[in-house]
């Protein structure tokens, strides 16, 4: 038992480094200590998942609503993170928004506790599920001007609001979850794990 569950969403389309960086910097977490365990999930039961880039991945399980329906479902995390891609370019987070399911889950997970993150544009979904009216959050620049509709822009890497975090472009997703590494274990562990990955943290944490 750990004492935080995370769980990152993929679905095709997806930017790689903004699933594949936090997950790589949360299971480092845990190597150097932290009580969390993080998985690959997706919205419906797949063998393979297709990135933006063309990376494939095999999941861990598919992501519940904590309705009791559907794999998984009884396993609420404590943490959703959202990652961006295909915003512009009309697939990736631009689809998933359209379909809206993830939207509606994010939102009843996170009526039901569990804090909810996003990388890049996958604040589009957070903002779609009405999780960011009336709070500050950042996304990737060239979605900007689409965030200014259902939130206060904050000019700022990575973005907590308490139970929804937001992170900019990319690369802020290391920043996203070394911030939460610290905040839930410690400024040892997040430390501890960016040195280990030769990642030098940028920007203030805006609260």
């Amino acid at each position: 038992m750990v004492d935080l569950s995370a769980k990152i969403v993929c679905f095709d389309g997806f930017d790689e480094l903004d699933a594949i960086g936090p997950y790589e910097v949360l299971e480092n977490g845990a190597r150097a200590g932290a009580s969390i365990e993080t998985r690959l999930v997706t919205l419906e039961p797949t063998d393979r998942v297709t990135a933006s880039h063309g990376l494939r991945i095999e999941p861990d399980g598919v992501l519940g609503d904590g309705s009791g329906q559907g794999t998984d479902s009884a396993d609420r995390p404590d943490l959703l993170l959202v990652p961006g891609g295909g915003w512009v370019d009309g697939g990736g987070v631009r689809t998933v928004v359209a379909d809206g399911r993830l939207s509606e889950i994010a939102a009843g997970l996170h009526a039901d506790g569990t804090t909810i993150a996003s990388v890049c544009t996958g604040a589009m979904v957070l903002a779609h599920a009405g999780l960011l009216e009336g709070r500050h959050a950042t996304t990737h620049r060239d979605a900007i001007a689409d965030l200014g509709a259902h939130a206060d822009v904050a000019d700022a890497r990575v973005v907590d609001d308490g139970d929804v975090l937001t992170a900019g472009g990319v690369t802020a997703g290391l920043d996203l979850a070394l911030w939460l590494l610290e905040r839930e274990f410690g400024a040892d562990v997040a430390e501890q794990v960016a040195r280990e990955m030769e990642h030098e943290r940028r920007g203030e944490v805006v609260r």
